[in-house]
């Protein structure tokens, strides 16, 4: 796989802050918080790759997938199979809610998969730690769009200067990248 591939995790960074993905993507720094510390704990169950079945749902974690036409890769957590439709789904530690940058990370990931099977994917799931619940993601032609459009931003980004901070302060506080980043700090500078 060539580096000309974006990770399906970035594509999710960009779309939560284009700050972050910059940091992370184009400058290689990361940094560790409860919250990253938290996910990777709660993701242990997932994270081998093996194929299990449960009822009538075959499930297949830790899938490789990958779209040539939009230069995206990354591993999808989970795949179920269920009356011959394939299901993507993700695992998030937060809370549901319409949170748009894991909706763009699923969808791309079920044009990965839809490209690597040549079926088509009409949905796929989110599972949220959080409340302990599966919300359903549509991968409407409007999502479609939109995810693909973000990938095109995401892409362009990396030769643009570092964009500056988002004006999300909740965003912002639980960001593990806040001590690199700087967003306050940055901001007051700007005013000054």
């Amino acid at each position: 796989m060539s580096e000309d591939y974006l990770p399906l995790a970035y594509l999710n960074a960009w779309e939560y802050c284009p700050r972050r993905f910059y940091f992370e993507y184009v400058l290689g720094e990361m940094a560790d918080n409860e919250h990253l510390i938290l996910g990777r704990h709660l993701h242990r169950h997932i994270n081998e790759s093996e194929t299990v079945q449960e009822g009538d749902t075959l499930i297949h974690k830790q899938q490789w997938v990958w779209s040539d036409r939009l230069l995206v890769s990354g591993i999808i957590d989970a795949v179920e199979e269920r009356e011959g439709q394939l299901f993507p789904i993700e695992y998030k530690k937060g809370k549901m809610a319409r949170h748009l940058n894991d909706h763009f990370q699923l969808c791309a990931a079920g044009i990965c998969l839809e490209e690597r099977t040549g079926k088509s994917i009409a949905m796929g799931e989110i599972f949220y730690y959080g409340n302990r619940r599966r919300q359903r993601v549509l991968f409407t032609p409007t999502l479609r769009q939109a995810t693909e459009a973000a990938i095109a931003l995401a892409r362009q980004a990396v030769n643009l200067p570092i964009p500056a901070p988002i004006n999300h302060v909740k965003k912002c506080d639980s960001c593990s990248l806040q001590g690199i980043c700087l967003p306050f700090e940055v901001k007051q500078l700007r005013r000054s």
